[in-house]
């Protein structure tokens, strides 16, 4: 999208003295055509962006323009930050600063080839209109960029740099754009790989231990990334200062029994002597309601961060009971990171919608639930498939009369 696609067509009277209109003021462009075609594009409705003729000065000499809806949406041109509603819709905001004398360079090879112009001209209108305009308008509104490049298209290294940004942001999970304390660990060929094994049903008991170990090792380091940190100089052994940084002390795992206590020994093996509490909460029916039949949890545990630990997030009915208990015994919201392996949707909204402050650390999301309520494509019941048990080992008891 060009800002110069929307310049106000002239008037006859403008025509007729053309050469002291000003082009480079923002009052030339219709900013409310942009910011309505940038609006529909949001929403995903393709838009006709007019075609501005620099030679007629019209918008109707050619045809408009489709421009479809897309993931990213670049939207150019030099008083592109003049407007404070047109910088509210941008997620990233970019100031190329290039040198005077390039620029124009620039704009007399466009002004000359591109719209059939006189050197003369043009040399007279930068310098009654266009210098002037840098000065006024444009320069101004560097302040409001997220980026400043240097140099231009030079600057190979800052242009890198973007283009990795953006592959990062259209690699995020949708739902980690609409939750901003949604993490999702970064997808590779090797989690793929492990993913496909324990979600195979043909996958032996012990290799679903293996890789489910190895998944849950790299969530629970992810997850200790969320924690706070402070600043540490140690020496090493070469006599040298080297500037790190510490540990959070205050910490503690929680485990949902019984699948949560899987992800334990990851836990014990990232964090050396980490005290552990235990929560049961029981099913109950077909609505999936929940019960909380046993707690125990470290008498302080107000004043540490807690790492919950379940390697399934389905509904997030198990995840907010676990939540609010640890709520109500005073851990803050902001201070528990829940640690799990997949996430269904339907789950992370509840959790998020109900505890905006809780970080939830994942490994994948999946597609949804069932009508069981159970998550697809899933990888089964968790706990079973890791402690080598399935329904017809387990005997209920009937309470007593």
């Amino acid at each position: 999208m060009c800002q110069d696609s929307f310049y106000h067509e002239l008037t006859e009277e403008e025509l007729a003295t053309v050469h002291e209109y000003n082009f480079d003021h923002p009052d030339s462009f219709d900013t409310e055509k942009l910011l309505d075609s940038m609006e529909n594009l949001r929403h995903g409705q393709a838009v006709d962006i007019p075609n501005y003729d620099f030679k007629s000065y019209k918008n109707s000499v050619f045809p408009a323009r489709r421009v479809n809806p897309s993931d990213v949406i670049i939207l150019e041109g030099i008083l592109i930050f003049h407007d404070p509603r047109v910088r509210e819709l941008m997620n990233m905001k970019i100031f190329v600063d290039t040198d005077a004398d390039v620029r124009l360079a620039r704009r007399i090879r466009r002004d000359t080839v591109e719209k059939g112009r006189d050197i003369g001209v043009v040399l007279d209108q930068y310098s009654k209109f266009v210098k002037s305009a840098f000065d006024d308008f444009i320069l101004p509104t560097k302040k409001y960029a997220d980026i400043i490049i240097p140099r231009g298209g030079d600057n190979h290294v800052a242009i890198d740099l973007i283009v990795q940004h953006i592959r990062t942001k259209l690699g995020q999970h949708d739902l980690c754009k609409i939750y901003p304390n949604l993490y999702v660990i970064q997808s590779t060929f090797q989690i793929r790989g492990m993913h496909t094994l324990i979600r195979d049903s043909q996958t032996t008991k012990h290799d679903f231990v293996f890789y489910a170990d190895r998944l849950i090792r790299l969530v629970v380091e992810h997850g200790l990334g969320h924690l706070p940190f402070t600043e540490k100089q140690v020496i090493t052994p070469t006599g040298s200062v080297y500037t790190g940084v510490d540990f959070c002390k205050r910490l503690c795992g929680v485990s949902v029994i019984r699948s949560g206590e899987s992800m334990e020994n990851a836990l014990r093996a990232c964090c050396k002597g980490i005290k552990i509490g235990k929560i049961l909460i029981h099913r109950e029916g077909e609505d999936n309601g929940q019960q909380l039949i046993y707690e125990k949890l470290p008498q302080d545990i107000s004043e540490r961060h807690v790492l919950l630990l379940d390697p399934i997030l389905g509904t997030g009915n198990t995840a907010v009971k676990a939540i609010s208990l640890l709520t109500r015994k005073g851990v803050p919201e902001s201070n528990i990171i829940f640690l799990n392996l997949i996430s269904a949707p339907q789950g992370v909204h509840v959790v998020c919608k109900s505890f905006p402050r809780v970080k939830i650390v994942t490994s994948e999301i999946d597609i949804g639930l069932n009508e069981g309520f159970r998550v697809i494509p899933g990888m089964g019941e968790f706990g079973d498939r890791y402690f080598g048990t399935d329904d017809d080992d387990l005997q209920v008891v009937p309470p007593s009369q």
